[in-house]
């Protein structure tokens, strides 16, 4: 595969690749590796029809290289045409890279799901990138969530404070809307691990619990719905220790009862058993 210089001036960025948050902070942590060691990996571009070319991936190298005022960069020149394997190419790609958010997963899986020019089917994206198919079911899950939560969800499993993980949100995504942001920017808040979040959500899902309780809930802090749910929790097992007991008595009784009703049955044949032996001793007339 070869590698040629191109210059800068001569490369856009693809506005619709599936990648558009970049940290700068790692951005510029990447500027000064490339300006202490080098590009060591060069990018990927297509040709298109203007004499210009366009990035497939290497966008972050691209932009660090930008910033340093390189004049030109060594790319890998592609002569794929095809939108979708470019597409699925530029998700391959980022799925390795650092920094490839779990928002920016799930809407590029979204988009070739739904939108008409790709409209793959779950189990082709599954086959195409390797991954399971409840690793893609779950990752669009997180677009159920607004605006506001969505840009608070970062990769990882590390639980810190106004930000969340996939595992911190996705025990809330079968709650109704109303609930299941404000919990959401909850957890991020007062940074709960994901099993509080879990006993939180079973809280919300509660039948037993009314809609206007619920709503009064969500002006209470992490700590105070824990000790709700401790509560609730507690109190049905009460109630259901109570139940148990209830049955045991209901069944004792019962058994007393029909331990009274055999042995009345067997005093009353005794009885009779007693009047037909005496009957049958007594004299002929």
């Amino acid at each position: 595969m070869d590698i040629i210089e191109i210059e800068m001036r001569l490369i856009d960025e693809d506005t619709d690749q599936p990648r558009y948050q970049f940290d700068q902070e790692a951005l510029e942590e990447l500027m000064r590796s490339i300006e202490e060691l080098g590009l060591l990996s060069p990018i990927k571009v297509r040709s298109t029809p203007d004499g210009r070319y366009k990035i497939i991936y290497g966008n972050r190298r691209y932009k660090a290289c930008k910033m340093l005022n390189k004049a030109a960069i060594p790319c890998i020149v592609s002569t794929a045409t095809d939108e979708m394997d470019i597409y699925l190419e530029q998700i391959a790609e980022n799925l390795t890279r650092e920094g490839f958010s779990p928002i920016e997963e799930a809407e590029a899986f979204h988009k070739l799901m739904n939108d008409s020019k790709f409209n793959s089917s779950l189990k082709f994206l599954a086959s195409k990138l390797g991954k399971p198919e409840t690793y893609i079911k779950n990752k669009c899950e997180l677009l159920k969530f607004g605006s506001a939560v969505r840009k608070l969800i970062v990769a990882g499993t590390q639980i810190r404070k106004d930000k969340l993980t996939e595992d911190q949100v996705l025990p809330l995504k079968d709650l109704p809307l109303e609930h299941r942001d404000p919990l959401a920017l909850l957890a991020a808040r007062d940074e709960l691990p994901v099993g509080d979040v879990k006993k939180i959500a079973k809280l919300f899902k509660d039948k037993e619990i009314s809609d206007g309780t619920k709503d009064k809930l969500l002006y209470k802090s992490g700590y105070e719905l824990l000790q709700t749910w401790s509560t609730v929790q507690q109190n049905k097992k009460e109630r259901e220790r109570a139940a148990e007991l209830k049955a045991e008595q209901a069944e004792r009784a019962a058994a007393a009862k029909a331990e009274k009703a055999r042995q009345a049955a067997e005093a009353a044949a005794a009885a009779e058993a007693a009047q037909a032996s005496r009957a049958a001793e007594a004299p002929a007339a």
